[in-house]
């Protein structure tokens, strides 16, 4: 099972979403306070399962409805993703992937393990 990590940063205070293996799949924007990091760990768990998918890097887009997945690839040339809310809010992205396929299993591993995926804090 998937754990979603809550850490303290400089700025505030942000969660990691870890699959089983350990790998980071998802990280959050940092949040001002404990309680709107845990309101986007919410967020994250109800949208993603149910999430469509706008894939951005092929040449016609077919423009999908939020909660989506929006697949793009980045200024370095490496395929990423961000998860938004149904308000289009970004409430998760992922790492920079070499290849598509790759990117596309980040995305089904964030569905398959968002929704049941545990609360831990990190100290820092």
């Amino acid at each position: 099972m998937g754990k979603f990590v809550v850490k303290t940063v400089a700025s505030g205070i942000k969660f990691s979403l870890k699959a089983t293996n350990g790998q980071v799949i998802a990280d959050s924007e940092v949040y001002a306070s404990e309680a709107s990091c845990l309101k986007g760990i919410e967020s994250v768990k109800k949208n993603a399962p149910i999430a469509n998918l706008e894939d951005q890097t092929v040449e016609e887009v077919k423009a999908a409805t939020c909660p989506k997945f929006e697949l793009y690839t980045d200024k370095k040339g490496e395929y990423r993703f961000r998860l938004k809310a149904r308000n289009g809010e970004i409430i998760a992205t992922s790492e920079g992937y070499v290849a598509k396929a790759s990117c596309e299993n980040g995305i089904e591993s964030v569905r398959k393990n968002a929704p049941d995926a545990e609360i831990v804090k990190e100290e820092a």
